[in-house]
């Protein structure tokens, strides 16, 4: 039965050589598909002329995705003994993601949410089968365990609630859902108090790093959808200005996450609460940047309802928002000077670009040339 069921026992914040496994890699794939659902709903909103409601609802539906991923990173690097019921919970989890993923199209057209909770609901019933082992194996962080297993499990029941409250008018969704999100950060916060559960530091920032390059690819696959045109015949020069804007444009962000400075310099639990939370600024903005080179096709060719300018901004302002990001849960942090300034200077560069002639092209120059300056100076600063 060894092979089944083995003790859940803490793994070591100081292990060496800590990379992300195979089944955490499965993870990841299974959560691009949701990821990438949520980001075709923005794509068509915005294209439609619906690009508030568009907007809350990718915000929701990206939320719930990422929330689950982002409570199954961090346990799965204090706790991972790979045996089979591990595997098994993980799995159980994966599977509510495909469920949820299924739901965020119904979501986007109609604002049912029914599979998107019921989705989450089997995400965080797996999570909590997670905490309870682990409480079992752990003595010293057993409380710990426990109020993740009792947190999360209230805040099921809200969403179970909330779910059996349906149809409610928007604001009352908006509000309620509010509500949810506060409750479910509320959580760790409160468990983690109790006694710092033995995340591995770098294995973190491997994961975070991971993901990340999942969400930009969502812009790479725009790159595609623009050259297609042009594969089928479009003449108009512009669908190749989309493709290498976007190339330019993914490489430069890819660029700045990836910078010499290290992420999270500490294992501060503050600290750590702000990085690990923050990201979901990079996150989302990261897959809506391609959510907005989609709609730039669909403006170009005519398949929307949102003006050029219109179409530009949906570009233009996820990348800013990703440079603030950066700058919120990194630079401010590791960088002195004029080097930490950088990234909001040209995130404001970048939302006055598509007033210019050249408004993609002004995008993908200033988020370009912001990876050189900041680079140039965070090297002075560091010598």
């Amino acid at each position: 039965m060894a092979f089944f069921y083995r003790p859940l026992s803490p793994r070591s914040p100081e292990e060496t050589h800590r990379a992300a496994t195979p089944l955490e890699l499965l993870f990841d794939l299974v959560s691009v598909i949701a990821i990438a659902a949520a980001a075709l709903g923005l794509h068509h909103a915005i294209a439609e002329a619906h690009a508030v409601q568009g907007i809350i609802t990718f915000l929701m539906a990206f939320f719930a995705i990422w929330w689950a991923w982002m409570n199954y990173t961090w346990f799965a690097s204090a706790y991972d003994n790979d045996d089979a019921l591990f595997r098994l919970l993980t799995m159980l989890i994966m599977g509510g993601s495909l469920f949820m993923a299924a739901g965020i199209s119904p979501l986007f057209k109609s604002g049912d949410l029914t599979m998107v909770i019921l989705g989450y609901i089997i995400m965080r019933v797996g999570m909590i089968a997670l905490w309870l082992r682990a409480a079992v194996s752990d003595p010293d962080h057993r409380s710990t365990a426990m109020t993740y297993a009792i947190g999360i499990g209230l805040v099921q029941v809200f969403w179970v609630s909330f779910l059996f409250l349906q149809p409610l008018t928007p604001a009352f969704v908006y509000g309620l859902f509010i509500v949810g999100v506060v409750l479910e950060l509320a959580v760790p916060v409160i468990a983690e108090r109790k006694n710092t559960t033995p995340w591995h530091r770098h294995h973190i920032i491997e994961r975070y790093g991971l993901l990340n390059i999942i969400v930009l690819g969502e812009t790479f696959l725009a790159g595609v959808i623009s050259l297609q045109q042009v594969a089928n015949g479009e003449t108009n020069i512009a669908f190749v200005h989309i493709a290498i804007s976007a190339l330019v444009i993914v490489f430069s962000m890819w660029w700045l996450y990836f910078s010499q400075e290290e992420h999270l310099q500490t294992s501060d639990l503050n600290r750590a609460l702000v990085w690990g939370y923050g990201h979901f600024i990079i996150f989302a903005s990261g897959a809506a940047v391609g959510a907005g080179f989609a709609v730039l096709v669909d403006v170009i060719s005519g398949h929307a309802k949102a003006s050029l300018l219109v179409g530009d901004y949906p570009v233009g302002i996820p990348v800013a928002i990703y440079m603030l990001g950066l700058w919120f849960v990194r630079d401010r942090f590791c960088l002195t000077g004029n080097a930490k300034l950088v990234l909001p200077i040209f995130a404001v560069l970048v939302l006055l670009a598509p007033l210019t002639p050249l408004a993609l092209e002004g995008i993908a120059a200033m988020t370009a040339l912001s990876v050189l300056v900041r680079n140039y100076l965070a090297q002075n600063n560091l010598k």
